[in-house]
């Protein structure tokens, strides 16, 4: 499985970004199909943290309280695509925001079985 992410950018305090996570790979369509796919981020000085995931399947989903009632996670089965809409930035967001995969529910780095590269979001306060 390959994680691709982008959106990440500057975006000044209460602003918005949307990242996209693009999966590919043989495996997704059968691994994934009872999978999670969620996002972390990781502060300089900080150890990685949960933000969101959501169930590819069945679409639930499940945030960390940081962000709950400000990001959106959802996902596009026809692209294989993940989204976190982040609305009402701080600047206590700024921080590498990682795509992941999961078998099992989970919001601990260490069971992440795939992750894709960073991409940075930079809120100015």
């Amino acid at each position: 499985v390959q994680l691709q992410a982008s959106g990440g950018g500057l975006v000044q305090a209460g602003g918005s970004l949307k990242l996209s996570c693009a999966a590919s790979g043989r495996t997704f369509s059968t691994y994934f199909r009872t999978g999670h796919m969620g996002w972390f981020r990781q502060a300089p000085g900080k150890e990685r943290e949960f933000v969101a995931t959501i169930n590819w399947s069945i679409g639930g989903t499940y945030y960390a309280n940081s962000v709950k009632g400000r990001f959106t996670i959802s996902r596009d089965m026809a692209e294989n695509t993940v989204y976190l809409q982040m609305n009402s930035l701080k600047p206590e967001d700024t921080a590498i925001y990682y795509c992941a995969a999961t078998m099992s529910f989970t919001t601990t780095p260490e069971s992440v079985e795939y992750w894709g590269q960073g991409t940075q979001v930079t809120v100015s306060s």
